[in-house]
């Protein structure tokens, strides 16, 4: 997964544009300022102008862009560094809104404009405020310095006294959402940006996040620190995974329908391991071991993109008849298992969880299928007590489907790591964007704790064997 943790609204805007609601916060004393101009400016029949004074990265362009949010009847426009401001507002017809937001973009120090330039915006805009065109519009000039501030106060107070300014103060100090909400808005940000991952699971704990926010001035210098400290984590956990850098699936196969319980663990489309929701689920003794790194483990999950994934009933006896070998025949025969294969098994893995996850594609809306016949079922439950017995054989069958599918480019089974630890893939599959490692957790019935469980373990050996989570026990 690419992590993306913008820290400026045009950038935010362009990727997550349909994404903003899950993410803005309402900053309440700027929507009052607001408010109470646009309240003076219906009692006034004209336009009005507002310096909004506050430091990079306090999020002027978030709050004025976004109010449409959070006030009816509201529309932003703004002009560019490349628009020219007089030629602008006089392109604007009369708004149908209730009101028009107009912001002056790319001008927030004197350094980005020209004493010329000022001195014929402000004489254009209060010329514009008093028309027609320009009376139901607050145009909004952001300022994240001194110098600038008092030139253009000065220049108002020339062009237009208080008909400009306004009798109150000549500019409105904006400071952004308040410090107590920086780690909500990143949490908000970091869930809704890369797939649901929350913080924690991202390496950064609630302690270390509350540090951040209460050292940063504004929003946006604490969204840079929370970023770096992600790019951070990531890269030493990929460090660490330098020698074979691969994804981590666990793959649960079991007569008793676990979907629900795997969404249960799961978070986001793509089936991503969800930590807190795993070690929530189970109180095996692995939780006690992992309870001193959560945060460790959560980085490792996500550096490995583990996920949890279903092979349904049907699909698993599908594939065990038509890519049986010799030795997994004699064994389905001795229990008294049917052998005779549909040809069907590739269609069926193509449409699992487990192909769309090989395909990059994300899971989609679960189908209720028909309940698993008791013939199936009994069928199931033998091919798993082979696997209990003997899982190479069963697995090397998944191994052949997948390759046969045109899923995987190859597959070993059993392969370690080549850590020196004793710690073996059941499957490593070889595919065109990376190795991914495959665990298949073959039960008769399973539950919501046996498999957090299970790939808590399987999670916390990988860690363990690329020397992140201590010495391998």
């Amino acid at each position: 997964m690419d992590l993306f943790v913008p820290d400026r609204f045009d950038t935010l805007q362009r990727r997550a544009d349909k994404q903003l609601n899950s993410i803005i916060v309402p900053v309440l004393l700027g929507i009052e300022r607001i408010k109470a101009i646009y309240t003076d400016i219906r009692a006034a029949g004209r336009g009005g102008f507002l310096l909004l004074r506050g430091d990079s990265g306090s999020g002027k362009s978030t709050f004025l862009n976004t109010l449409g949010l959070f006030l009816n009847g509201v529309e932003v426009f703004s002009i560019t560094r490349e628009d020219k401001i007089e030629d602008y507002l006089r392109n604007l017809s009369v708004t149908a809104k209730e009101i028009r937001i107009v912001i002056i973009e790319g001008r927030d120090a004197l350094r980005d404009v020209e004493p010329q330039e000022l001195e014929a915006a402000i004489h254009e805009i209060n010329a514009f405020i008093r028309t027609a065109n320009g009376e139901k519009t607050l145009v909004v000039w952001p300022v994240n310095s001194d110098d600038l501030e008092a030139t253009l106060i000065s220049i108002c107070k020339s062009v237009g006294a208080d008909s400009l300014l306004g009798t109150e103060s000549p500019s409105f100090k904006f400071s952004g959402p308040p410090k107590e909400q920086f780690v909500d808005i990143a949490s908000r940000t970091i869930a809704t940006l890369n797939q649901g991952s929350s913080l924690a699971a991202l390496g950064v704990s609630d302690e270390r996040a509350k540090e951040l926010a209460a050292k940063s001035p504004t929003i946006g210098h604490f969204l840079n620190l929370i970023r770096s400290d992600l790019t951070q984590n990531k890269t030493a956990v990929q460090k660490l995974l330098s020698k074979e850098l691969c994804k981590v699936w666990v793959v649960v196969a079991a007569s008793n329908d676990p979907e629900g319980d795997i969404a249960g663990v799961t978070r986001d489309t793509f089936s991503a391991a969800d930590i807190g929701r795993l070690m929530n689920a189970t109180n095996a003794n692995i939780v006690k071991d992992l309870k001193k790194y959560p945060e460790k483990l959560g980085i490792l999950g996500t550096v490995l993109d583990a996920k949890i994934l279903n092979l349904p009933v049907v699909t698993a006896l599908a594939v065990a008849r038509d890519f049986a070998d010799a030795k997994l025949r004699t064994a389905m025969t001795t229990s008294g298992m049917s052998t005779a294969g549909d040809g069907e098994a590739i269609n069926r893995l193509k449409e699992t969880d487990i192909g769309r996850a090989f395909r990059g594609e994300p899971m989609g809306t679960k189908s209720v299928g028909a309940k698993v016949g008791s013939n199936t079922e009994e069928a199931f439950k033998k091919l798993t007590q082979i696997a209990s017995q003997n899982d190479v054989m069963v697995n090397e069958a998944v191994g052949k489907a997948l390759q046969a599918s045109g899923l995987i480019i190859s597959f070993k089974t059993e392969q370690d790591l080549g850590t020196g630890l004793t710690r073996y893939s059941d499957l490593k599959c070889e595919t065109a964007t990376g190795v991914v490692r495959v665990e298949l957790m073959w039960r008769a019935k399973t539950s919501r704790a046996e498999i957090a469980n299970y790939a808590l373990v399987k999670l916390y050996n990988y860690g363990q064997a690329i020397g992140f989570l201590g010495e391998a026990s």
